[in-house]
């Protein structure tokens, strides 16, 4: 089992940031580890390719992920809901957007994997990932804030 929380706090206000966060077609373009995400037609869930390096593995796993929660601009939550009938390890994506001060807002990202491949060299990966991440998804916000 992994669990892991970050925090961000972007120059833009609650609304701008929630956006990339709400909607998984656009996580591409800031997180590499989703290399792909296809939003279904009933526009609650996604298929999500994950691709990532553990030591002299890489791996890459499709999930469907599905919004349990949609509370906006601030809060939303993604969870895996495969329909093929049978028993997958859980993964939980949970995203909370709330003012940090005048022109900023805070960022906390959850994710929990219930399954059992990886521990702690899947959460180091992920805790990596996460700070390469950071300057994509500041350099989106800011400057879609500035064009605003």
């Amino acid at each position: 089992m992994v669990d892991v929380e970050a925090e961000l706090e972007a120059p833009c206000s609650v609304e701008r940031l929630f956006v990339e966060v709400d909607d998984l077609v656009r996580y591409p373009s800031w997180l590499s580890i989703v290399p792909r995400a296809v939003a279904a037609e009933d526009g609650e869930s996604w298929v999500v390719d994950l691709r990532g390096r553990l030591g002299p593995m890489a791996r890459s796993k499709r999930l469907r992920m599905v919004r349990t929660a949609h509370e906006a601009p601030s809060h939303c939550r993604f969870e895996r809901e495969e329909q093929d009938g049978r028993n997958h390890s859980r993964w939980v994506l949970d995203a909370t957007v709330e003012p940090a001060g005048t022109g900023t807002s805070k960022l906390i990202m959850r994710l929990h994997y219930g399954g059992t491949f990886g521990g702690s060299l899947l959460e180091r990966m992920l805790r990596d990932e996460i700070e390469r991440s950071r300057p994509a998804l500041l350099e989106r916000v800011a400057g879609a804030e500035a064009a605003g």
